[in-house]
């Protein structure tokens, strides 16, 4: 028992020593010892709480990796609390459902459409004389930013909303291999489209830029609601709105973002926050896109009679030539083009 006694009190004895050390610290000491302290007054650890604006000491290399905590911020549609909490914040409050509503009521209103009026056009008699709409080049170019498009969107829609619509048929295993299928897919093809975006803008920028009759277009909405269409050039107002928005505006927005948060831009996306700003970023602009691009897929495929073909084969017969773009095909049929 005296043995004991005399083994409890030299534990006791160490431990005060202990407890004293941490407590003569000075304040600038490690993050461990300042966690020891907190540890003992029983209260939350600085080194924790306030990690945000001082860092830590940490043997690991890299940024932030003394950081446990981010400092407050305050993002649009967040509270002000930390980087890491508002930015979820703002995911799942904002990004997510809101996206997600958006893409349904574009789908809904396609859909919509179809059902009350059907593929446009069609009314004109082919004349079995065909026109080159579209050269081997003008299609390549196109169908290379096509099918990575819509790689991007089905693996980026499944990531960003599959928990809510497969996740509950698929099973979390089977839609967890999925789910990380889709996110090296979408990591890999996303280069590919933003180079493949550069050469379209290239390729087809100076038939989109703006010329008469655009405005009357736009007015009349093309004619869509009405018996007959609005003649256009080469491109019509419409899909003038599409290039310099879609490809070009959220083009930039899309590709900037995406390469940050594939590490791809020296120097950007090293830290969380610059991470999260990139996210929210990437994911508006690519909600907006997809919005966007869901008319022109749509009336480039069965929305419209013969656009398809137009892509497919690149020639297009001159009776539809003259009623959807009448002031192009007047400028072929002279020599100009």
């Amino acid at each position: 028992a005296m043995h004991d006694l005399k083994r409890t009190t030299v534990l006791a004895l160490a431990s005060m020593c202990v407890i004293e050390s941490a407590r003569s610290l000075p304040s600038r000491t490690s993050g461990t010892a300042m966690a020891a302290r907190a540890s003992i007054a029983g209260k939350p650890s600085p080194a924790v709480r306030e990690s945000g604006n001082t860092q830590g000491i940490s043997n690991l290399p890299g940024n932030e990796k003394g950081t446990l905590i981010q400092s407050f911020v305050q993002y649009p549609g967040s509270s002000y609390t930390s980087a890491g909490e508002a930015w979820r914040q703002v995911r799942n409050q904002w990004l997510i459902p809101y996206g997600g509503a958006l893409l349904l009521i574009v789908s809904g209103a396609i859909a919509l459409f179809y059902w009350r009026k059907g593929p446009l056009g069609g009314h004109e008699v082919d004349t079995g004389r065909k026109i080159e709409r579209f050269t081997p080049l003008e299609r390549s170019a196109h169908w290379a930013n096509a099918i990575a498009f819509v790689l991007l969107a089905i693996s980026g829609i499944v990531i960003a909303f599959g928990k809510f619509f497969l996740l509950p048929v698929l099973g979390p295993t089977l839609f967890g291999w999925l789910s990380y299928a889709l996110k090296n897919v979408h990591n890999f093809v996303g280069p590919v489209f933003a180079v493949s975006l550069v050469i379209v803008f290239i390729t087809f920028v100076r038939d989109n830029l703006p010329s008469k009759g655009d405005w009357m277009w736009l007015r009349r909405a093309g004619g869509m609601f009405g018996g007959k269409e609005v003649p256009s050039h080469r491109f019509n107002a419409g899909e003038k709105l599409v290039f310099w928005g879609g490809v070009m505006a959220l083009g930039i927005a899309v590709v900037g973002s995406g390469l940050v948060l594939d590490n791809l831009i020296p120097g950007w996306g090293n830290t969380r926050g610059e991470m999260q700003v990139a996210h929210m970023v990437h994911a508006v602009a690519t909600v907006l896109m997809m919005a966007m691009f869901a008319g022109h897929i749509y009336i480039g495929s069965i929305g419209m009679k013969g656009a398809y073909d137009a892509m497919r084969t690149g020639y297009v017969d001159e009776a539809w030539a003259e009623a959807h773009h009448e002031w192009w095909y007047d400028d072929v049929k002279a020599g100009k083009i």
